[in-house]
């Protein structure tokens, strides 16, 4: 048995190597469940799992279609996981090497910007005024803070609900939150190219779901023809929120786990949960 165990020869390198393939693997496994790509990945566990029993039980005719489908699919899925090859890759340059297991500590005006958020969106929504507000993680969102107005200011309930007013110069961009202060307004978002969509679903919360699926930007957003309140990330959208699920979400998705003191979990554990208020709803942006 000792000599059986000495002929595995294992090196730093080796430890390195096999540590680097974990932290991507895990990377991806996060991006995939916190996505809808996690069906694509089980159709293509299933397709490559019937493609093995025809090559098993010699079903040459299905193992033909299945093989060339499996190659030509290979390209396929690079447009069909576009977004989320982006999105890892924007996240992977983003952050540093004692950030992938952890997250860093969030700044005390963050927890402050939360509170104020949900008391002007509370407002917003009794008078159903529209907002749209981005807050920014780890994926710089420079580019799209030129698109409008920059500001360097505290979030207040006050000023978000004159930025937002229906004659403010800025109430139709969206707001852009850095580290708990405002930066921009008046900014423009991308659309979501999901041609899946509820119909029913304006410019306003199709270009939240956009910003969601572009960066890991966490984006609230108030209609202004229902004044329901919603949230989108990683381009999925939840609605229908009271403004206090609207803090725990917030809570939950900006500020660290140590630091929040709302351990109901996680925002993509609440859009799988098929409990909660019965006036909630989920749309799927992906």
């Amino acid at each position: 048995m000792y000599s059986y165990i000495q002929t595995f020869d294992i090196s730093i390198a080796d430890i390195v190597d096999v540590a680097i393939i974990a932290v991507v693997i895990y990377r991806l496994l996060l991006l995939v469940r916190r996505s809808r790509a996690a069906q694509v990945v089980k159709a293509i566990l299933l397709l490559l799992a019937a493609l093995a029993l025809s090559s098993f039980f010699q079903l040459r005719v299905i193992n033909f279609f299945l093989s060339h489908m499996v190659e030509m699919g290979m390209l396929a899925l690079i447009v069909v996981f576009q977004p989320e090859i982006r999105r890892f890759l924007e996240q992977l340059g983003s952050t540093s090497l004692g950030d992938v297991f952890s997250r860093e500590e969030a700044p005390p005006e963050v927890e402050e910007a939360i509170a104020q958020t949900v008391q002007a969106y509370a407002a917003l929504s009794r008078d159903k005024v529209g907002a749209l507000m981005v807050f920014e993680r780890k994926v710089p969102l420079d580019d799209i803070i030129k698109t409008g107005t920059a500001l360097d200011s505290t979030v207040a309930a006050e000023l978000l609900k004159n930025l937002f007013w229906n004659k403010a110069p800025l109430h139709d961009g969206a707001v852009i939150v850095r580290n708990g202060h405002i930066v921009g307004a008046g900014c423009v978002l991308p659309l979501s190219g999901n041609i899946n969509l509820s119909r029913d679903l304006g410019m306003r919360h199709r270009a939240g779901i956009g910003m969601s699926e572009n960066s890991d930007a966490v984006v609230a957003i108030v209609s202004e023809e229902t004044g329901s309140i919603s949230v989108a990330v990683n381009g999925m959208l939840k609605r229908h929120l009271a403004p206090e699920t609207l803090e725990r979400l917030l809570r939950n998705e900006l500020l660290p786990k140590e630091t929040s003191s709302d351990s109901a979990g996680k925002l993509s554990a609440l859009f799988k949960s098929k409990k909660g208020d019965k006036n909630d709803g989920e749309v799927h942006g992906k």
